[in-house]
């Protein structure tokens, strides 16, 4: 199985080469666009973080101060930006209390403290915390989004369950702990999700046909 799924990889790279996620300029703006990338496309998330830039707000600290009111307003491009301001608040008031909002200070923590302690924060889900955890603070945690269960319930592959850590250990107990490998795993799945394994596939072309039974069929 490790093959297989190191072969998809191979594959998907090939076909689409290095996305170089995460988008962002560091990991503050990194932690918070994860947060702001809930629901939303990253295009309306730069908008979002530049407005939050402008504002000054762009540090935990001040996230925490702010009223979430105008904190709601200067990301609403984000959509969703009560909930969101919310959300964001809760992370903010929680690095600052524990760790005095330093991100150098959580990254040095144990990593599996860390995720437990983020999945207690308000709002913070599993795909969340590992995007926090893989791509601000480099820790080899493999993310699982709805893209990832399509094309592999496509390919024939993966658990045969909804269980978000269920799908996480597939890849994990298989795979190498290599952060970078999974930083680009994921995003290039995200890609093939976009462009080729919808809801709807265009299989023709497809650079996982030759592993893809519903490819081949939909392909004749």
């Amino acid at each position: 199985m490790r093959r297989t799924l190191e072969y998809i990889y191979r594959q998907l790279l090939e076909a689409y080469g290095p996305q170089g996620w995460w988008p962002g300029d560091g990991p503050i703006e990194v932690m918070v666009g994860a947060v702001l990338t809930q629901a939303t496309n990253w295009r309306n998330v730069e908008k979002a973080i530049s407005r939050l830039k402008e504002e000054g707000l762009l540090s935990f600290r001040e996230l925490a101060c702010v009223d979430q009111e105008r904190l709601a307003q200067v990301i609403r491009p984000a959509g969703y930006y009560n909930v969101k301001a919310q959300r964001l608040k809760a992370l903010a008031r929680f690095l600052v209390e524990m760790w005095g909002g330093d991100v150098a200070a959580l990254s040095s923590q144990p990593p599996e403290q860390v995720r437990q302690a983020l999945l207690g924060v308000y709002g913070l889900g599993p795909e969340t915390v590992d995007s926090i955890l893989l791509y601000a603070l480099g820790h080899p945690y493999f993310v699982v989004d709805a893209y990832t269960k399509r094309i592999f319930r496509c390919l024939g592959l993966g658990p045969p369950t909804e269980e978000y850590e269920t799908w996480q250990r597939y890849f994990m107990d298989r795979l190498p702990p290599n952060t970078q490998m999974f930083n680009e795993y994921h995003a290039l799945l995200v890609r093939h999700g976009k462009e080729r394994c919808r809801k709807r596939p265009y299989c023709p072309g497809c650079p996982l046909i030759a592993i893809c039974s519903t490819g081949q069929v939909c392909s004749r």
